[in-house]
């Protein structure tokens, strides 16, 4: 069952982005409702930004009631691949709508991102077999 949740929410007029962070086990969940943009995107910055707690091994990000994403958001969420695979984490996307999914791809983000089709999965999945050429492991099946 997963832990307390803590929201941070960032707003501009009606529209805005609302991240849920929650606990479970090894892996720290994110969840993202709404629209990430640049007037949007700090919310997802403090959320990422937390410290790796013991015995954290996974971030992963819920992006299943993300409606919009632009490059800022996806530079935050690539930015903080980086960050976690520096401090031993794995951040790990989950769920994204295909307007979404269709950014990953067109940019070639979905091949250096492990994405699963949604949490559940994403929560179940095994760890990825280390590669000993240090590339990303290939995006779950759909």
């Amino acid at each position: 069952m997963p832990g307390p949740a803590e929201d941070s929410t960032a707003s501009r007029g009606e529209r805005g982005l609302r991240v849920t962070v929650e606990r479970e086990g090894p892996v720290r969940i994110l969840t993202l409702a709404g629209e990430l943009d640049h007037d949007t995107a700090d919310g997802l910055r403090a959320a990422l930004a937390r410290p790796a707690d013991d015995g954290l091994e996974r971030i992963v990000v819920d992006l299943g009631a993300l409606q919009f994403c632009d490059s800022t958001g996806l530079n935050i969420l690539l930015r903080a691949r980086l960050d976690t695979e520096t401090a031993g984490v794995r951040l790990e996307i989950a769920g994204p709508r295909p307007v979404v999914a269709r950014l990953f791809a067109v940019t070639g983000a979905d091949a250096v991102l492990r994405i699963h089709p949604d949490l559940g999965s994403a929560l179940k999945a095994p760890d990825p077999a280390p590669d000993p050429h240090g590339d990303a492991p290939p995006n779950e099946p759909a």
